[in-house]
């Protein structure tokens, strides 16, 4: 081969068609990978950073699926949530028919007075006793033997007395009931008068006639109120009771009126009522029902007073229809909140359950560095400070129905704070979860636009170069015509 000899012409025409079909072959490589840049020794910087920006893309999207998994156990926690909070309010439902049941003992614990003289309910006080006097005993006189003759005080026909205006004349010639004037009675050997109502007593007549029945004239006032004055303690009633301290009077701070008795006696579960005779009772609210009033005390609960004896209340008497029903209830709270602890045990999701005490941590970046603790809670019975009651010791009244309400009104106030937050952690995975995908589609692109050719440019390339491979072979056939020549004259 070094004997042949090419002209000037045919060397560059065979550089060029070389060097056009190199480029051909770099462009139709490509246009085949869709690459500009598919080595290191296409461009070793663009290929590099490309490399690197794919790596990372990689590997975050990597953790795309832990934060897809993060976000289906929030969302697990989220529907146990609401199962739960449904849960609670159908035990609410429950404990409030109690509220609605009839009052399940008849009768309550009570306690009543004495008949008060002229109490009324703007006046429990009343308007005092009867005026009354009592004369000295009389000789000989008994309640079965009133006829003078036989008396040995010396009344004859002639003596007189006089009651509030009225004159009183005096028998002597027959038996039965010889002082037979209204307001007048002879009990043993004294003779007694009254008013027979809340008014003063005057007594007048003939002085001779006084002394003989140990009278003095005047008036004699309308006795004291028995509450007057008096003060009536009561004991805690029930387990929230307050015990109860009570001055009958019109004094500051004493008790007077119904409506003040009722006030005093409102946060000890008790309620006042009177009657027309003036008595007043004393019984437990429907609240406290099952509850026996707290032992009586005081000075209105002493010989002669208005609740004399009345020291040990008794207890209420069980309805037994009422508490029937109230024992039903029982059970169906018991069946609804006990599926609170399977709930909140089932509420996982590939094996972390955050309503049963579980942590889910997640892992946002590629060093590690960026992450998200989620701490579990525990949402059983006892985590939600609820338990199961018992018949015969729950629902028996109202008081007992608002504590179990007041201990569900609480675990649903901490269901929606703990909705809340999952809420609030749910959204923040969310956010990186598209932050995520944008971010990997960025340094997807990043990298393209290092690496990928356009196949636009490459397409014309690629004809451009098929042109030019044709036009530097014709090009070569035009210079070898000259050798050619030479060669048909050597034939």
């Amino acid at each position: 081969m070094s004997g042949i000899v090419l002209t000037a012409s045919v060397r560059q025409n065979l550089l060029s068609l070389q060097s056009t079909a190199e480029l051909l072959s770099t462009t139709q490589n490509r246009l085949a990978s869709g690459k500009k840049v598919n080595t290191a020794l296409d461009n070793p910087t663009n290929f590099f950073t490309a490399q690197g920006l794919d790596n990372r893309a990689s590997d975050i999207n990597n953790l795309l699926d832990s934060i897809g998994n993060g976000v289906q156990v929030l969302q697990a926690a989220n529907t146990g949530i609401t199962a739960l909070q449904k849960l609670v309010d159908s035990a609410k439902s429950i404990a409030s028919q109690v509220l609605q049941t009839t009052v399940g003992y008849t009768p309550r614990s009570n306690v009543s007075s004495s008949p008060i003289a002229g109490a009324t309910p703007s006046n429990l006080l009343g308007t005092g006793t009867n005026a009354t006097v009592t004369g000295a005993a009389i000789p000989g006189a008994t309640a079965l033997n009133t006829k003078l003759s036989a008396l040995t005080t010396a009344i004859t026909t002639a003596d007189s007395l006089t009651i509030d205006g009225k004159t009183i004349s005096f028998n002597t010639s027959g038996g039965g009931n010889a002082i037979n004037s209204t307001g007048a009675s002879l009990g043993g050997t004294a003779l007694t008068l009254s008013t027979g109502t809340t008014a003063a007593l005057t007594i007048g007549g003939n002085a001779t006639t006084l002394t003989k029945l140990g009278l003095t004239a005047g008036t004699t006032p309308v006795g004291a109120s028995p509450l007057s004055g008096q003060t009536l303690t009561i004991g805690a009633t029930g387990s929230n009771g307050t015990p109860t301290s009570i001055t009958f009077g019109t004094g500051s701070g004493q008790i007077s009126t119904l409506n003040q008795l009722n006030a005093a006696l409102a946060n000890n579960n008790l309620q006042a009522g009177i009657s027309p005779s003036g008595v007043i009772n004393i019984v437990t609210t429907n609240e406290a029902a099952s509850s026996k009033i707290g032992t009586i005390g005081g000075t209105a609960t002493l010989a002669g007073a208005a609740f004399n004896g009345l020291t040990n209340p008794p207890a209420p008497v069980a309805d037994p229809d009422s508490q029937a029903a109230r024992a039903g209830l029982v059970v169906q709270y018991n069946n609804v909140i006990n599926q609170i602890n399977t709930t909140s045990e089932d509420a996982s999701f590939n094996g972390i359950n955050l309503l049963n005490g579980d942590t889910l941590k997640l892992t946002f970046n590629e060093t590690g560095k960026s992450t998200l603790n989620i701490n579990g809670v525990t949402f059983n019975l006892a985590g939600l400070s609820l338990a199961p009651l018992n018949q015969g010791t729950d629902f028996l009244d109202s008081n007992s129905a608002n504590s179990v309400l007041t201990s569900l009104n609480a675990a649903s106030t901490t269901l929606r704070s703990e909705a809340s937050a999952l809420g609030s952690n749910l959204s923040i995975v969310q956010i990186r979860q598209d932050f995520s995908k944008n971010l990997i589609n960025v340094l997807q692109t990043g990298s393209s636009n290092l690496t990928l050719a356009d196949t636009n440019e490459e397409a014309a390339n690629s004809q451009a170069l098929s042109t030019r491979q044709s036009i530097a072979v014709s090009a070569l056939a035009l210079a070898n015509q000259s050798q050619q020549s030479v060669l048909q004259l050597l034939r």
